[in-house]
């Protein structure tokens, strides 16, 4: 996945409280393959009309927040059941980074894997924000994850807090593979020392 250090880009307010990994990605399409991609699917079934036409009173499908890559949001942001797919639906459509007043347990542990920062805040900033947002469509934000900071559209400094593993994964870009990985020469040391104690099990049948 792609290493997170610094974004700037447009911000969108997403008012709502409680949304889920439903809306997010509805579970008709989790059988998707995710090499086709998930862009296409975030906020379906709040974002488009049965016939399938946008929703222009949606605020991802106005123009000045169309290309957003950050959400700011209100509680429970992505609470619901364990589907990867919400964090995928989002990092497909270029969201780096979600702002919120608090996010389900299992979507802030899922997103971690696939480069999406999430960061709380107090439930009275996050709302302001949101309101600066509306009030200047297209606005962006810069988020600093080596400072742990960012900037609100009226130019503000904001500081956040982040577990050191976290952010340690999202600077590096490590997946959980490539986390593993950083333990490649302890698990090959491994492998030597266990074949070296039982040979018969890997001698030819």
């Amino acid at each position: 996945m792609a290493p997170f250090d610094k974004l700037t880009a447009v911000a969108a307010p997403i008012d709502n409280p409680n949304v889920d990994t439903d809306q997010l990605a509805p579970a008709r399409f989790l059988r998707r393959p995710r090499d086709e991609g998930y862009a296409d699917i975030l906020f379906h079934d709040v974002r488009k009309t049965p016939d399938g036409a946008l929703k222009p009173d949606f605020v991802l499908n106005k123009p000045a927040y169309a290309n957003a890559g950050i959400l700011v949001a209100d509680r429970n942001f992505g609470g619901g059941s364990s589907r990867e797919q919400a964090v995928w639906a989002l990092v497909d459509n270029g969201i780096r980074c979600v702002i919120a007043v608090s996010f389900g347990d299992i979507f802030y542990n899922n997103s971690v894997k696939h480069g999406l920062l999430l960061i709380r805040q107090d439930a009275a900033d996050a709302k302001r924000i949101r309101e600066e947002l509306h009030a200047s469509p297209g606005a962006t934000m810069t988020v600093d994850l080596d400072a742990q900071t960012f900037t609100t559209p009226d130019g503000g400094t904001v500081a956040f807090d982040i577990e050191p593993s976290r952010k340690r994964r999202l600077r590096l870009g490590l997946d959980d593979i490539d986390l593993t990985l950083q333990h490649d020469a302890e698990i090959a040391a491994f492998e030597t020392r266990y074949r070296a104690r039982r040979p018969w099990l890997f001698a030819p049948a």
